[in-house]
């Protein structure tokens, strides 16, 4: 098996878009005598199934605050909190494989006998694509055949940031936070602590090495093979990126359309509600009510927002040249902004 590591001239990256386009790329362009696998572990992001509409899916204001990435991935699935601490074993290979696709006993297999070497009891492939310790997860597994390969993996939690992974994925009331912070540690847990004492202090990257090693076979790390991607094989990578994972009409605007609607009272202005249908990631059409007060017809403003990307800069440049008290008294762009994105605004 063939390791291919997310570095450039010998760096190791942690861009989580670029991970994927390196995956994609090899996946369509690299073909090998034996299997590939990629390890890898990125700053943090939220990964986006192919179906998901990220609106609906992500904590925006979080996300935002936090400068979290989101990436929309090629298969199907939920949303998933990845950070440097989540360690990811991709793999590819040929989909005549005997007894593979689907079975991800075989596919977890040579990551639990790896954690076992490392002083882990208790561990087990649980239900249809999890891997679990003392009953609680600590992995998911996917696969699919793409081109006549099978590209699957699982991810890893050697450490996890809770409210992290809790903040960005829901809304942001302190009630459901809290909720949801005590599900997830009642439903997940982290590796490091049922690890033997001497690997207790390794960092992401050290587990990974080794973790890698072991998966691989190799006795030591001259036996591994390594595939490194060369400046021309990096060119075509980044602009893959450029052009889909790290595009805004790729991650946001690749999604169904919908409706939503979000109202909030401000005392110098009153209380304003906002109708919005999207496609496309952009705003199709928009209503607004309220007990305001304005002079000029609303619908000028809406033909200001209307077809423009449902992203923060966009609407506020949209807005740059409207004068809001003519429409809706006392409202500033930035509230009026943050109302159509559903985020929350200080009330005065």
């Amino acid at each position: 098996m063939y390791v291919v590591e997310l570095k450039r001239n010998g760096k190791r990256i942690y861009d989580g878009a670029l991970a994927l386009a390196s995956q994609v790329w090899c996946m369509n362009h690299l073909f090998l005598d034996e299997p590939i696998l990629f390890p890898y572990n990125c700053d943090p992001k939220i990964e986006i199934g192919e179906f998901q509409n990220a609106r609906q899916e992500i904590n925006q204001q979080y996300v935002d605050d936090h400068h979290i990435q989101v990436v929309r991935r090629d298969t199907g699935g939920g949303s998933v909190y990845c950070d440097r601490h989540g360690i990811n074993f991709c793999f590819l290979a040929d989909a005549a494989t005997p007894d593979l696709y689907g079975n991800f006993a075989k596919m977890y297999r040579p990551g639990i006998e790896a954690l076992q070497s490392m002083g882990v009891k208790n561990i087990e492939d649980s239900g249809r694509n999890d891997l679990t310790i003392d009953g609680k997860k600590i992995s998911g597994g996917a696969m699919a055949i793409v081109n006549q390969r099978i590209y699957g993996g699982f991810s890893l939690l050697l450490d996890i940031d809770y409210e992290s992974m809790v903040r960005s994925l829901t809304p942001n009331e302190k009630k459901l936070i809290s909720k949801g912070i005590k599900s997830v540690k009642a439903r997940v847990t982290d590796i490091r602590s049922h690890l033997a004492s001497d690997y207790q202090d390794l960092s992401p990257e050290a587990f990974m090495h080794i973790m890698t090693k072991k998966i691989v076979g190799a006795k030591t790390d001259d036996d591994i093979k390594y595939y490194e991607l060369t400046t021309a094989d990096w060119k075509q990578i980044d602009a893959l990126a450029a052009k889909k994972y790290k595009n805004w009409d790729w991650n946001y605007g690749a999604a169904p359309e919908y409706k939503y609607e979000h109202d909030t009272h401000l005392d110098s202005v009153g209380t304003v509600e906002i109708y919005v249908d999207v496609a496309n990631g952009r705003m199709k059409d928009c209503s607004i009510y309220g007990d305001f007060f304005g002079k000029d017809d609303h619908q000028a403003l809406l033909n200001t927002l209307i077809g423009t990307k449902m992203r923060r800069e966009d609407l506020t440049d949209a807005l740059k040249a409207v004068n809001l008290n003519d429409y809706i008294n006392g409202l500033k762009a930035e509230q009026l902004v943050d109302l159509i994105l559903g985020q929350s605004m200080p009330a005065r």
